[in-house]
């Protein structure tokens, strides 16, 4: 069995958060899936080797696991992110387009033991690296990575923008962070939206606390901004990624550039 969470220490004031790259799952958790559970649809595929190398010194911490066992993302008291929309819990039991995915779906025992398995470990992991970047530098910014596709109407209608940001309402982070990275998006010319339909996960509105210094941010990006196709095998585009990779590197170095100003 893998260690529920990997992490790579780097010496920059910048942490990427993984939550959702992770595909792996212990046999009694795949066995209960069913046949659209085993597609594992919900991956942010490829989002680990798009970020790969883009700020030389970041640190990341990355879960292994795949999110049909246990959402990293999500509290642990499973409290709606977004009361009165449609959206998956700590242990989904359903995918993003609304069909169920268990054969035989979870208990509050399963639920207890894939916390503590899987997902205290990896906010353990994450908290202790913020707390020494934080340490080391006396600010730490967490920059969370997601990928979603873009069109999904049982989560919301249309076609999602390229880019996402996540501040929940700008309380996570210093203001300076999420202009940062808004400006350097929308000088990309690809279409953005700011605390949207995705105003940052349980992980970024948990650890943003920039009185502490403590800046958390997310960015959600379409998959069709670096996938082939969204849909099986869910093929990564090295073409789509050289295009997208500039503007991201771009936002990373420019919150590692800011970071000394934002401690209090």
């Amino acid at each position: 069995m893998p260690d529920p969470v990997a992490v790579e220490r780097g010496n920059g004031p910048v942490i990427l958060g993984l939550p959702h790259v992770g595909t792996w799952l212990p046999d009694d958790v795949a066995a209960r899936l069913n046949d659209w559970g085993r597609l594992l649809a919900d991956t942010d595929w490829h989002v680990d080797h798009l970020y790969d190398g883009l700020l030389p010194g970041a640190t990341t911490v990355r879960a292994t696991f795949h999110r049909y066992a246990i959402d990293a993302n999500r509290g642990p008291d499973n409290e709606s992110l977004y009361p009165g929309q449609n959206t998956t819990g700590l242990v989904p039991l359903t995918d993003f387009d609304g069909r169920p995915i268990w054969d035989r779906e979870p208990s509050a025992e399963d639920v207890a033991d894939r916390t503590a398995r899987f997902h205290a470990p990896y906010h353990a992991a994450l908290s202790a690296e913020i707390a020494r970047v934080r340490a080391r530098h006396g600010v730490a910014i967490l920059y969370d990575c997601h990928s979603i596709r873009s069109r999904i109407p049982f989560l919301f209608d249309g076609t999602l923008p390229d880019f996402n940001i996540g501040t929940a309402g700008g309380t996570t982070c210093d203001p300076r962070v999420q202009a940062a990275a808004e400006a350097i998006c929308r000088a990309s010319g690809r279409t953005m939206a700011v605390n949207g339909r995705f105003k940052g996960g349980w992980t970024t509105r948990h650890y943003g606390r920039p009185a502490a210094n403590v800046h958390a941010i997310q960015m959600e990006l379409a998959q069709s901004t670096h996938l082939a196709t969204e849909a099986p095998p869910f093929a990564f585009d090295e073409a789509k990624a050289g295009r997208l990779r500039p503007v991201l590197a771009g936002i990373l170095r420019t919150l590692a550039d800011l970071a000394p100003d934002l401690k209090g």
